[in-house]
């Protein structure tokens, strides 16, 4: 018997959909791919067979059934059409209010972004972040603290541009 039924995917939707489009958005930098992410991810939740330990286990596995689905596409984008300057112009990275910490998030690296995110917004301890990746907790923490250097120095460039 699949794990989603109706009680459980109206749950999963108010729990992990914006958790789910914010992970892909810092991965993909693309609203509309992002939104085909977060619906893949249900997707695969829908037809999951098992059942999970805990909460913390389905939002663990939720998280890096994301992070894979991103890597996928980024990795099969490789393989498409390119688009015209164009129509690049017109494409929004988000609709929606955005933070201005997020917004200048979404400007570091991949690897430090995620980890940032995973840790200062979903709470995410070093070791649990490092188990997802399948890295050293140090490697994280190492993007940790290079992830805030790069925030404090942009910051501090665009205080001083003012």
């Amino acid at each position: 018997m699949p794990y989603m039924d109706n009680n459980n995917a109206e749950r999963f939707v108010r729990l992990y959909a914006d958790m789910i489009l914010r992970i892909s958005c810092l991965y993909l930098k693309q609203r509309q791919d992002a939104e085909d992410i977060c619906q893949d991810v249900f997707l695969k939740l829908m037809l999951l067979d098992t059942d999970f330990k805990s909460e913390e286990h389905e939002k663990a596995w939720i998280i890096r059934t994301t992070i894979n689905a991103c890597n996928d596409h980024l990795r099969k984008s490789r393989f498409r059409r390119h688009v015209s300057l164009d129509e690049a112009k017109e494409v929004s990275i988000s609709d929606d209010t955005e933070t201005d910490l997020l917004e200048r998030l979404m400007k570091l690296p991949k690897h430090y972004r995620i980890s940032m995110f995973l840790h200062y917004y979903e709470g995410y301890k070093v070791n649990e972040i490092a188990s997802m990746f399948g890295k050293q907790p140090n490697t994280i923490s190492a993007y940790l603290t290079r992830g805030k250097r790069k925030l404090k120095s942009m910051l501090s460039a665009e205080e001083n541009g003012k």
